[in-house]
C-alpha cells in the first residue's frame, strides 16, 4: 500500500461525540479533511451543526445529532440514523467529556455521578453499541479520548478534580480490556490522552494555574488547534493496523519528564 494511502479516510464513516468544539472539532475537522464521512453528536446540536456546515462546504458528507451520551437510547439513535444515511461505521471517537473540580473531600456525589456518567458509562455504552456493528464488519477503530490526569494523582494547586482524574484512569484500563477482547475480530481499540489544550473544559484549570502548567510542559506550550488532528488520524486510519490497547499521549512531553 501506497504510505498516503495509509493514512486516507475514503469511503469510511466516523461518529465523534462532543465533536461540535475542542478538541471533538479538531478530530471531526481532520477525519472530513482525510475523506471520511462524519457524523457529530454533543447535547449541544446547535454547536455539532455548525461544524457539519464546515465540513459540508468542504464537499463532505456529514450529520449532526443531537445526543446525551450517557443516555442508551440516544446512542442508539446515532447509531441508526449513520447506519441509515451510510451503511457502516468505521471509527468511533468518544470525546465527549465533563469535569468538576473540588476538593476531593468535598466532592458532591452527584457531580460524582455526573462525572462518570459522562466520562466513563458513555464510552462503555457507545463502545459497546458501535462494536457490535464492527465485530460484525469484522473491522472498525474504537478511539477513547483519556487525558495525562488518568496517570496518577494530580497536584491540588494544578488540578482539583478527582472524579475526572479517576474516570480518565478507569477509560485508560477499560480500552485496553476492550482492545483484547475485539483484536480477534479485527477491531481496534486505542486511546488519546491529551495534555492541556485551551480548550472550553480546560480554559478553567488554565486560567486558575496555567504558569505552573507551563512550567512543567517540556514543550513550552499548550496543544494548538491543529496537534489533535494528526495522532486522531493514525489511531484511525490504516496506518495503525497493528495497534492494539495503545494509549498515545499527546501532552508536550509533560508526562515524560521527571516531575
Amino acid at each position: 500500500m501506497n504510505t498516503r494511502d495509509l493514512f486516507s479516510l475514503q469511503e469510511k464513516t466516523a461518529i465523534v461525540t462532543g465533536g461540535g468544539r475542542g478538541l471533538g472539532e479538531q478530530i471531526a475537522v481532520a477525519y472530513g479533511d482525510a475523506g471520511a464521512n462524519v457524523v457529530i453528536c454533543s447535547r449541544n446540536l446547535e454547536a455539532c451543526q455548525q461544524i457539519s456546515e464546515v465540513l459540508k462546504a468542504k464537499g463532505v458528507r456529514s450529520l449532526a445529532l443531537k445526543c446525551d451520551v450517557s443516555n442508551p437510547e440516544e446512542i442508539q439513535y446515532v447509531v441508526d440514523e449513520t447506519m441509515k444515511e451510510f451503511g457502516r461505521i468505521d471509527i468511533l471517537v468518544n470525546n465527549s467529556g465533563v469535569s468538576w473540580g473540588a476538593p476531593a473531600l468535598e466532592m458532591p456525589e452527584d457531580k460524582w455521578d455526573k462525572v462518570m456518567n459522562i466520562n466513563l458509562k458513555a464510552v462503555f455504552l457507545f463502545s459497546q453499541a458501535v462494536g457490535r456493528i464492527m465485530k460484525e464488519q469484522r473491522s472498525g477503530k474504537i478511539i477513547n479520548i483519556a487525558s495525562i490526569a488518568g496517570f496518577g494523582g494530580q497536584d491540588p494547586t494544578v488540578m482539583d478534580a478527582i472524579g475526572y482524574s479517576t474516570s480518565k484512569g478507569a477509560v485508560i484500563t477499560f480500552t485496553k480490556d476492550l482492545a483484547v477482547k475485539l483484536a480477534p475480530y479485527n477491531v481496534h481499540v486505542n486511546a488519546i490522552a491529551p495534555g492541556f489544550f485551551p480548550a472550553k473544559m480546560a480554559k478553567v484549570v488554565i486560567d486558575y494555574s496555567g504558569k505552573k502548567i507551563l512550567e512543567r510542559t517540556p514543550a513550552g506550550r499548550f496543544g494548538s488547534d491543529d496537534d489533535m488532528k494528526g495522532p486522531a488520524l493514525f489511531l484511525a486510519s490504516d496506518a495503525s493496523n497493528y495497534v492494539y490497547g495503545h494509549v498515545l499521549v499527546v501532552d508536550g512531553g509533560t508526562s515524560a519528564s521527571v516531575q
